[in-house]
């Protein structure tokens, strides 16, 4: 795939694991595309590590559900590193 697919894939993977995860984030339209990208890139690496083929075209459904998934983990850990979203009040 080219630059091009993987910003559009990571864009809407980042999406879907926004809705699917919903909760307040500190990132706005770029953050959601970089873990996204990031998260589509983790899911194809652990996908050919566990032995299945990893991204292949962008239209394969395949390359969606690893690209989600990869998202959905690494929006899990990106709210375990800053809080989770949630605001505390100080007194």
């Amino acid at each position: 795939m080219g630059i091009i697919a993987w910003i559009v894939l990571g864009l809407i993977a980042g999406m879907i694991a926004r809705a699917v995860m919903p909760g307040r984030d500190p990132g706005g339209l770029i953050i959601t595309a970089l873990i996204g990208i990031a998260g589509a890139i983790i899911g194809g690496l652990i996908a050919e590590w566990a032995g299945f083929e990893g991204l292949e075209s962008f239209f394969e459904l395949r390359t969606w559900i690893i690209a989600i998934l990869g998202s959905l983990l690494l929006l899990a850990l990106y709210r375990a590193a800053t809080g989770g979203g949630r605001r505390t009040a100080t007194r």
